[in-house]
């Protein structure tokens, strides 16, 4: 540990002046030799890296959505290169390159997070030793070796012997219950924050190995956390049980407020959601009009969750923008349809027409012929007068069929069809 410690001793001058700068100011509130001072020093030594680590946090997040997005791919080449590792990776790398994710960025904050913290365990186990370190000098030394959180020295560990902990003046039992506990909730806040992770922002449509891995590591971390915790400084529990704590907060609220696609957390985000813009009719978050903008343009490849928000929006009177806004959908020029195309709000249904009965579809056939039949011929008036014609020098009309069924009519009795030749006068 002192090779790993003396690599990273070129930040431990300005890890040991935050922590002075901190006791500084809660020792004019606590004392100066309490362990209230020394220990919020380290929480707020925490605190302050947490924040300059939130734009990391922000890329982690992408990273691991992007890495889930990729697994059903990453998945497809693992089994067509099965028997070639060396095609499989140049594959992988390929894939990465081309969609711009890095599988190293979701490790990035406990990256970011590792000088500090082994720096602060030199400057702790400085004190536990009795050496001074960066800017602490021998005032301060003395100071924080006299500090204790509820009963244990701040340099103190798990596996120290009675004779080093009589000397930093506390007792072996006070030490170890007090180190105990702590590493105890290190492991249960490690636990539930990727319990959390797993249970509620995780996408159920897609089951790739990659959820295998995080459901191990959930179990594992844990374990690590216990086994190495029996070799830390009780400062160093501080510290690693702040950050913690920091980790499972900020991981609720992403969960809460922007959840992964898919997940258990979107499907209740988004029925939070509908409840709040159909109440107040409107989209009142930019965050919210944020979430609106993804849906919208996703069109036809909206998940379960996301369609059942935009059919509860239809049903309110309500309709999605392209730009994240809520408006009234009887307002509105166009209405967002749910698989994301405009369709022209004023324009007429078509009505489909009646089913008629057979005697009017005879009926509607037999006038059509009859007008057809007159279109043919040029109408002329019914004259009164009598014609000077002969009466059998005319032409006679068709007979119209008097019955709804547009059969032909029948010929008069004792008449045969077809023309007929004039009768011979009877000789008498």
């Amino acid at each position: 540990m002192d090779t790993i410690a003396s690599l990273f001793s070129f930040i431990t001058t300005p890890v040991s002046w935050v922590i002075v700068q901190f006791h500084t100011v809660y020792g004019k509130i606590f004392g100066p030799d309490t362990g209230w001072a020394w220990g919020l020093s380290i929480v707020s030594l925490v605190i302050l890296i947490r924040i300059c680590l939130i734009p990391l946090f922000v890329k982690q997040i992408k990273s691991t959505r992007a890495m889930q997005t990729l697994q059903p791919e990453m998945k497809k080449i693992q089994e067509r290169y099965k028997n070639d590792k060396q095609r499989q990776s140049e594959e992988m790398m390929k894939l990465y390159k081309e969609t711009g994710t890095n599988p190293l960025s979701s490790c990035l904050p406990i990256l970011a997070q590792s000088p500090f913290f082994f720096a602060l365990y030199h400057v702790l186990n400085g004190i536990a030793t009795g050496d001074t370190i960066g800017v602490i000098n021998e005032s301060l030394l003395a100071s924080a070796r006299k500090a204790h959180i509820f009963g244990a020295p701040l340099a103190a560990k798990f596996k120290d012997g009675s004779a080093t902990v009589q000397a930093l003046g506390a007792t072996v039992t006070d030490v170890r219950v007090v180190t105990a506990v702590m590493i105890v909730m290190m492991s249960a806040s490690q636990f539930y924050t990727q319990r959390q992770l797993m249970t509620k922002n995780v996408d159920t449509t897609v089951k790739t190995p990659f959820m295998q891995q995080q459901k191990m590591l959930m179990y594992v971390f844990p374990v690590m956390f216990a086994v190495f915790g029996i070799n830390f400084p009780v400062g160093v529990l501080v510290y690693w049980l702040t950050t913690n704590v920091w980790t499972m907060g900020q991981q609720m609220y992403v969960i809460h407020n922007n959840p992964t696609p898919g997940s258990k957390a979107q499907a209740a985000y988004l029925e939070r959601l509908t409840k709040h813009v159909t109440t107040h009719g409107k989209a009142r978050k930019r965050s919210e009009r944020t979430i609106i903008k993804a849906i919208v343009a996703k069109g036809r490849d909206r998940n379960e969750f996301e369609r059942k928000f935009i059919n509860g929006l239809n049903k309110a009177g309500l309709a999605a923008q392209a730009d994240g806004s809520v408006i009234q959908s009887e307002s509105q020029a166009a209405v967002q349809t749910e698989d994301g195309s405009p369709a022209s709000a004023a324009a007429p249904k078509r009505q489909q027409p009646k089913r008629q009965s057979k005697s009017q579809r005879q009926s509607g056939a037999a006038s059509a012929g009859s007008k057809a039949a007159g279109d043919d011929q040029p109408s002329e008036p019914i004259s009164l007068s009598k014609s000077d014609e002969p009466e059998d020098a005319k032409p006679a009309a068709p007979a119209k069929s008097q019955s709804g069924g547009g059969t032909r009519s029948k010929a008069q009795s004792g008449q045969r069809k077809g023309p007929q030749r004039p009768k011979s006068p009877s000789k008498k």
